[in-house]
């Protein structure tokens, strides 16, 4: 089958078209600072993955999406000539709600419920069902499916996921923690089982997703059982453009002091902070990381807060699992930044989770998976490249093969 995958992000639009017979990856896609007069798309087929660069300045995730599309039907290199040759078209979906629990064909019932999960993940879901809706139109016979980040995570256990507020919230609103990034959890604890050459189901791992965004979840025996993001992806870690958990009392303090009203909260702690917010400089580490270098305290405050919140996340998972035999690093930063993985971990050593920095800064296996601890280090440390495509890939071919 021919599946078109589309991970649509925050400010980020990866995709892939993917033949799931085999494997095969057929063509990549990634456009990044989306949104902004400075985003860029590459756009590269198989065999060689060459890329070419398109400039997307001031285009929405839906109309990159589109540009995609374009390319992929004129381009002489590209695989298909035709739209109608893709069999279907995975969505990766931040957050299900209790609607989802796992994949969905998405038909009018699905598409109205995904209407109702938006304001439960506000930077993404809504990319991803305009998305999901300019597909529609122009392939209304093609099949869809959305994959939910948030599947992963129901197997935490309500003292996990529950707040304590007065219990009639949950009732009639459904509040409580959801999670997101399962898929790439769920794929990075598999790898990281595969790398240490034990079964998943035996394993007790801390799967740490960073990038933009960014969640850490504790995996016992293969199953989520606490995740860092909670009934919205603003909950947890310090991240991009988010603020990660903060003191609920400030939120009320700034609206009676500023006048702001609730759309503008929801701007500033979604769009305005986190590591941009203090930085100054934006919410792209690579940004950060440079400018920390040319001597800007803030941001390396912002880089130094950044740091101790994970080290924090990953040292109350520890205490929560009956065993931690990894912990595994994956996404944009947690692949990508053997500098930020030494200040993480240079923390955590007393815990048993030893680097080795030769291994941690050796450049000449970026992509593949691989152990960075030191031989003897009582918890290994892990980096996997993810690849929620493939997975979402798969699980589309799963569900639409049970259709047809």
């Amino acid at each position: 089958m021919l599946v078109l995958v589309v991970n649509a992000g925050s400010s980020s639009l990866k995709s892939q078209l993917i033949e799931t017979e085999g494997k095969v990856t057929r063509m990549k896609c990634l456009a990044e600072k989306v949104g902004t007069d400075q985003a860029y798309m590459t756009i590269s087929f198989a065999p060689d993955f060459a890329k070419v660069t398109y400039n997307v300045a001031d285009m929405s995730v839906a109309q990159c999406l589109r540009k995609l599309l374009d390319v992929m039907t004129d381009d002489p290199e590209s695989p298909i000539s035709g739209l109608g040759q893709i069999d279907a078209v995975g969505n990766r979906i931040v957050a299900g709600g209790e609607y989802f629990t796992k994949a969905a064909l998405i038909d009018d019932e699905a598409r109205a419920n995904l209407d109702k999960c938006e304001e439960l993940a506000p930077l993404h879901n809504p990319a991803a069902d305009a998305c999901i809706d300019m597909l529609r139109e122009l392939m209304p016979d093609t099949p869809q499916v959305a994959v939910f980040d948030t599947a992963f995570h129901t197997t935490m256990p309500p003292k996990a996921y529950m707040y304590p507020l007065p219990w009639q919230y949950y009732e009639e609103y459904h509040i409580r923690r959801y999670g997101a990034h399962g898929t790439s959890h769920r794929y990075a604890a598999q790898q990281a089982a595969n790398l240490l050459g034990r079964p998943l189901r035996d394993l007790g791992l801390i799967t740490c997703h960073l990038g933009n965004g960014g969640s850490i979840t504790a995996v016992n025996h293969g199953k989520s059982i606490d995740t860092t993001m909670g009934f919205t992806p603003l909950e947890g870690l310090m991240m991009g453009t988010r603020s990660g958990s903060i003191d609920p009392a400030i939120v009320t303090y700034i609206m009676r002091r500023e006048g702001k009203t609730f759309d503008d909260m929801d701007e500033i702690l979604n769009k305005e902070s986190g590591i941009a917010g203090i930085s100054g400089v934006g919410g792209d580490m690579r940004d950060v990381l440079e400018a920390a270098d040319a001597g800007n305290r803030r941001a390396e405050l912002a880089i130094d807060m950044y740091v101790y919140k994970i080290q924090k996340a990953i040292g109350s998972y520890y205490a929560a699992m009956t065993r931690t035999d990894a912990v595994v690093m994956t996404a944009g930063i947690g692949e990508n930044s053997a500098k930020l993985r030494e200040r993480i971990f240079a923390g955590l050593a007393h815990m048993g989770m030893i680097l080795d920095k030769e291994r941690n800064d050796f450049t000449g296996q970026i992509g593949a998976n691989r152990i960075i601890s030191i031989d003897d280090s009582p918890i290994r440390i892990c980096v996997v490249t993810t690849d929620e495509e493939m997975r979402i890939a798969r699980e589309t071919d799963n569900l639409v093969s049970q259709i047809h």
